[in-house]
């Protein structure tokens, strides 16, 4: 065998001893989730919570509270209420995306809204917002004010992320770091306050917090920008989504940003007349696109950005203090969310 068989291997052996070490944690999440969703009356109110929240999905926002307490000697059964206010919260904007977006699907299965209605999803995903903050309740005073300002502050900035990226919609002019402050609303501050929450319940230094917030933040951008970057490259098999799914819908990504910046005059015109377009059978479009990403250089570059922000997050993360094991934890946590097949 050669050596470069070997390596390979024992990266392999590497990667799933760590998906082990994750799963422990996730499976800690999910059986507390599952003793957790006793609700009440009006059923109509409560089942579309059941629903959304019996939909799966990576469950990395509630791994990441978890493995952070760990980091600094709190008990996992601690940091579950907060865990829960995490999930509950990022499951309620879904709720709010989809009706924006009048998406069909989550996960494969129908949205909420489509499968009761609109003002049913509306109501329910605003329990959902309630439900979320009175898991924090969970704690003594001196753990609530601090968990409950930056739980706030988060949700506050959730907003804004989702406020700028429906106006992008309507712009010509958006820059990438307009592009990057969007993203890093919308998605990376939520895994920032997570992690920040389990060092707050493990009783971390104020200066670790605010590191593995960061470490957070850069993690959250780099596996926003793969999104971008696989919904036009990945494999269908295992994405999990309709691959060429922000081309067909027009939406001004990382990569349709710089390949208007890397192109020639031509292809950046033919670029944006292929955007104002919603073909009936949209393949064609979705493989001109890619060819254009490919021929000015988008590809490669979102691909350099993704690698800067991923070695950010893991020189972040070597900084910290705290459990040398749930460290290891915490960057084959990172190295798992960041391994989807190009």
């Amino acid at each position: 065998m050669t050596c470069g068989c070997l390596e390979k291997q024992r990266s392999l052996v590497y990667f799933w001893a760590m998906i082990d070490s994750i799963s422990r944690y996730r499976e800690v999440f999910t059986n507390h989730l599952a003793a957790n969703q006793q609700f009440g009356d009006p059923s109509g109110l409560y089942e579309p919570i059941r629903y959304i929240l019996d939909l799966g999905g990576k469950r990395m926002r509630p791994v990441l509270v978890l493995l952070s307490a760990d980091l600094y000697g709190a008990a996992l059964e601690s940091a579950l209420p907060a865990a829960m206010a995490v999930e509950v919260f990022h499951n309620f904007s879904l709720v709010h995306d989809d009706i924006m977006d009048a998406a069909p699907l989550r996960r494969g299965r129908a949205t909420v809204h489509r499968k009761w209605d609109t003002n049913t999803a509306i109501l329910s995903g605003d329990a959902m917002l309630i439900k979320a903050y009175q898991h924090l309740e969970a704690y003594p005073p001196e753990l609530f004010k601090p968990l409950s300002v930056l739980f706030s502050q988060t949700a506050l900035q959730v907003c804004e992320g989702q406020q700028f990226d429906m106006e992008f919609e309507n712009r010509d002019d958006v820059t990438l770091p307009e592009y990057l402050r969007m993203i890093e609303l919308k998605t990376a501050v939520l895994l920032g306050c997570g992690l920040q929450m389990g060092a707050l319940v493990g009783g971390a230094p104020e200066a670790e917090q605010l590191a593995i917030y960061d470490f957070g933040i850069s993690l959250g951008i780099a596996f926003q920008l793969q999104d971008d970057y696989l919904d036009a490259f990945g494999n269908p098999e295992t994405f999990g989504k309709q691959v060429g799914g922000d081309i067909i819908e027009n939406k001004k990504t990382y990569l349709y940003l710089q390949a208007l910046g890397l192109a020639s005059e031509a292809e950046a015109r033919e670029l944006c007349d292929l955007y104002t377009i919603k073909p009936h059978d949209p393949r064609a479009k979705v493989e001109r696109v890619c060819q254009l990403f490919r021929q000015c250089g988008a590809d490669t570059a979102t691909q350099a950005q993704i690698a800067a922000y991923t070695a950010r997050a893991f020189e972040q993360l070597e900084g910290l203090s705290g459990n040398p094991s749930a460290k290891k934890a915490l960057r084959g946590f990172g190295e798992w969310l960041l391994r989807r097949d190009f």
